[in-house]
């Protein structure tokens, strides 16, 4: 008899289309990427991207200023693909698998939760610390976060909504315990994930030898907004920057699964800004 849990594995793999092909039309769905786009969204845009790209799937990407209220979690990005909308990573690798298309294939069960912990201490620092310096540090607040979040809503609607997610963010640092943290403290605790995943890169090409997995994917996204988003004080840049293999994996997966896609004429299929 099949096990419980076997039995939802089952019945979700059907609800998401299991067995049916990637679809033609597949759209992923963000804010505008010149005037609006943040820090946090940028970089969990950049790593389902670059997911995406590495899984040699084909979509376009559609900009729209109301996308966060359009995903079906509230968090950006979501892709639409056929009957279907997904938001975020996970949700959006799980159903890349219902179809048969893994980047993880190739590992065993003990490498599969290595990769685990990693993408969650990337996700639970990075991801934290750029909401850190979006909504808390004063100065990036009113130099960058509030023009850029309000520049697509009328007047005072962009006040009230940059408000509201303030709130929102707030919460959800003070229930993590990172609303409390100094600026130092916070960019200690990027210097030490930084360490941390230079030293389980080590100089291999991608983290599980030749061939790039979700992790890839997600530390590309946040490095790389890291290395190429203008910020009033650019002290998470140089951060990154102190270890050249993370910035050499970033100019690789730009250059292997970002450039090659301009250089072949399909510059609506994912964006990239070049590495400085």
């Amino acid at each position: 008899m099949s096990s419980p849990n076997v039995l939802v594995t089952q019945s979700l793999a059907v609800e998401m289309g299991a067995g049916e092909p990637w679809p033609q039309d597949v759209a992923l769905y963000q804010t505008y990427e010149v005037e609006q786009i943040l820090l946090p969204d940028n970089a969990s845009t950049l790593a389902v991207q670059a997911f995406l790209h590495m899984a040699g799937l084909d979509f376009i990407v559609e900009m729209r200023g109301n996308a966060e209220c359009m995903s079906p979690s509230g968090r950006l990005p979501f892709i639409k693909a056929g009957a279907f909308v997904v938001s975020e990573m996970d949700p959006i690798v799980a159903f890349v698998n219902t179809k048969g298309i893994s980047l993880t294939s190739n590992l065993d069960n003990s490498q599969k939760a290595d990769m685990r912990a990693y993408m969650s201490l990337v996700n639970n620092v990075m991801g934290n610390a750029e909401l850190y310096l979006t909504w808390i540090d004063e100065v990036t607040l009113s130099e960058v976060t509030t023009p850029r979040f309000s520049a697509v809503h009328p007047w005072p609607l962009n006040i009230i909504l940059a408000w509201q997610k303030r709130r929102q963010v707030l919460k959800k640092l003070g229930a993590l315990g990172w609303s409390s943290k100094s600026l130092e403290d916070v960019y200690t605790e990027v210097e030490t994930c930084c360490k941390a995943l230079s030293e389980r890169l080590d100089s291999s090409q991608y983290f599980f030898g030749s061939k790039p997995t979700e992790l890839d994917a997600v530390v590309f996204g946040h490095l790389f907004t890291i290395l190429t988003t203008p910020l009033p004080d650019n002290r998470l840049k140089g951060i990154v920057q102190q270890f050249s293999n993370l910035v050499a994996l970033c100019d690789r997966v730009e250059r292997q699964f970002f450039e090659k896609l301009l250089s072949s004429g399909d510059s609506d299929n994912g964006n990239f800004v070049q590495l400085p």
